[in-house]
C-alpha cells in the first residue's frame, strides 16, 4: 500500500479534523522512529496514519473494520500492529512496529493535549511537564496511562527520552499540526 492509497482510505472513513490531526501526528512520529531504528519508514508511517481510521464511523467495531480492510489488501504486518495497539484484543506484540505503535499512540495524543494548555503551545514543552501531567489523572482522563508506560517499556526506551523524541518530532511539524 502506498501512502496515497492509505490517505484515500483514511479520508473515505474519517472526516473529523482532530482525529485526522491525531493520525497525521502519529504518522510523523512512527516515520521518525522507523528512521531511528532502521525500519521501513513508509510502512510504519502508514500504520500510524491508519491506526484509528475506522474509529469515527464505527467506534463500537474499532479497529475491526480497518484491520479487515488491510488484511483484504494484503497488508498483514500493518493490520497486526493495529490489532495489537487495541490492547483489549490481547493480540501479541510480535514486531518492533507493533510495540512502537502502542508506545507512541496514547503518548503522542497526550503530548498534544499538554501543548494545547500552554500559552506557547509545544514550543517550550519539556518531558518533565508531560510526566507531571501523566500523574494528574483528571488531565486528559481518557488517555490510558498504563499503555503509555507499557509501550515505552516494550519498546525498550526510557520514558523521559521517549517523550523528548516525540516532542521533537511534533515541534518540527508544529505549523502543519497547528501546535
Amino acid at each position: 500500500m502506498t501512502r496515497e492509497e492509505a490517505l484515500n482510505l483514511l479520508h473515505s472513513l474519517t472526516k473529523s479534523e482532530s482525529l485526522l490531526r491525531h493520525m497525521r501526528s502519529l504518522e510523523l512520529v512512527m516515520e521518525a522512529y522507523a528512521e531511528k531504528l532502521g525500519q521501513d519508514r513508509e510502512k510504519w508511517g502508514i500504520a500510524g496514519l491508519l491506526h484509528d481510521a475506522d474509529y469515527e464511523a464505527w467506534p463500537d467495531k474499532h479497529p475491526e473494520v480497518i484491520v479487515a480492510e488491510l488484511q483484504k489488501r494484503g497488508e498483514h504486518e500493518i493490520a497486526h500492529a493495529i490489532s495489537a495497539h487495541y490492547t483489549r484484543w490481547n493480540v501479541p506484540f510480535t514486531s518492533l512496529m507493533d510495540k512502537a505503535l502502542l508506545a507512541c499512540d496514547e503518548l503522542t495524543g497526550f503530548i498534544i493535549a499538554c501543548s494545547q494548555v500552554r500559552p506557547d503551545g509545544i514550543a517550550s514543552l519539556e518531558p518533565r511537564s508531560v510526566i507531571k501531567k501523566l500523574k494528574d489523572k483528571s488531565f486528559a482522563a481518557k488517555v490510558e496511562r498504563d499503555e503509555v508506560y507499557k509501550g515505552a517499556e516494550m519498546l525498550g526506551v526510557n520514558l523521559e527520552e521517549h517523550i523528548r523524541f516525540i516532542i521533537d518530532v511534533l515541534k518540527k511539524n508544529r505549523d502543519e499540526l497547528k501546535l
